[in-house]
């Protein structure tokens, strides 16, 4: 190995060294994200889990019996406050409506971490479609994160797939006639993500384009435009390595780490679940299956002041939260 391959490995070493002075252990957690399963519609490019419309069975997606222990733990701590759903596209799991409806009622805030793709997907092998997103989300007061990486077709279609861009515009104008980005209630957000081995622009500039293009072209609004680095994981990492530009990769985000990142982590703030009810501190933990560094590997078998005063695992793919302005579960982390 050179020098210049061998330059991750040793930085990381350091790295390490930093985190763990910088960040001991994880502060008061009152988020609580649930990955229902990794189904999704599509197979994008940049996702570090590695979702697919393939990934249907049981042991990809969270089941009844499971969904029924993490709704009794959430009922039994009302100090988590939020329940932030990601997946796959979560919303096609079949108990995801249960989760939302449930979490509502005890009056949480839901986030949703929403595909706009899946309004116009019909899943015919189980007879399902998706129309039903926008107005249940709207019912219950959902906040709602939607993927929508460039404003740009091109960019969009690279990234996700042929025809993409017009599906995510569909299911955003959806969004907008059941009242997201214009009642104040209901809250939009679009996550960008680069479309290429580089740092997300300035997220605020990023926003203004967004704006602009979005409303100009489609009549569309939003709230916030939320940038979020993309993370040498899984899809991702494979992608670089076939363009043999991992290396560099690693080597932009290990110059860029920005010490004034960490208070910011989501790590620190929220504690994350698979689709069995495995504790990780994060979901790119989560797609490593680096677990948490607790004697309890379950959900329901901790407290949430046991998961505040936990040591966070790190590995080196960690430099991707903490390059440039950062970057967690809602965007940039720093000015």
């Amino acid at each position: 190995m050179n020098a210049k391959k061998s330059l991750p490995i040793l930085k990381q070493q350091d790295f390490h060294h930093r985190f763990e002075t910088d960040l001991i252990a994880a502060k008061q957690i009152d988020t609580l994200q649930v990955n229902i399963g990794r189904q999704c519609n599509l197979a994008c490019r940049h996702c570090h889990i590695e979702s697919s419309p393939a990934l249907d069975g049981p042991d990809q997606n969270m089941s009844g019996p499971t969904m029924d222990r993490v709704l009794q733990w959430i009922a039994d701590w009302p100090q988590i406050r939020t329940i932030d759903i990601t997946g796959g596209s979560p919303e096609m799991n079949p108990n995801f409506r249960r989760l939302v409806r449930h979490c509502h009622k005890l009056g949480r805030h839901v986030m949703d971490r929403y595909n706009p793709t899946i309004f116009n997907y019909a899943d015919r092998r189980q007879g399902r479609d998706y129309r039903w997103i926008p107005k249940f989300l709207a019912d219950n007061e959902v906040e709602v994160i939607a993927s929508m990486p460039c404003y740009l077709e091109e960019n969009v279609d690279l990234q996700r797939g042929g025809g993409a861009y017009e599906a995510s515009i569909d299911g955003l104008r959806c969004l907008n006639d059941v009242g997201y980005g214009r009642d104040p209630k209901l809250r939009l957000h679009l996550v960008y993500n680069p479309n290429g081995p580089h740092l997300p622009p300035s997220q605020a500039a990023l926003a203004g384009d967004y704006h602009r293009e979005l409303k100009q072209r489609f009549g569309l609004v939003f709230n916030d435009l939320w940038a979020i680095t993309n993370m040498p994981i899984k899809r991702w990492r494979h992608e670089l390595e076939r363009q043999n530009r991992l290396v560099d990769y690693m080597q932009l985000l290990i110059d860029s780490y920005n010490p004034d990142t960490i208070e910011g982590l989501m790590c620190r703030h929220q504690i994350h679940i698979d689709h069995r009810g495995k504790l990780y501190d994060c979901d790119f933990n989560y797609a490593l299956e680096l677990p948490v560094i607790l004697d309890a590997a379950y959900l329901w078998d901790v407290t949430p002041r046991q998961l505040g005063g936990r040591r966070i695992a790190t590995d080196n793919h960690c430099y991707g939260c903490t390059a440039g302005s950062g970057s967690s579960c809602g965007g940039t982390l720093v000015d």
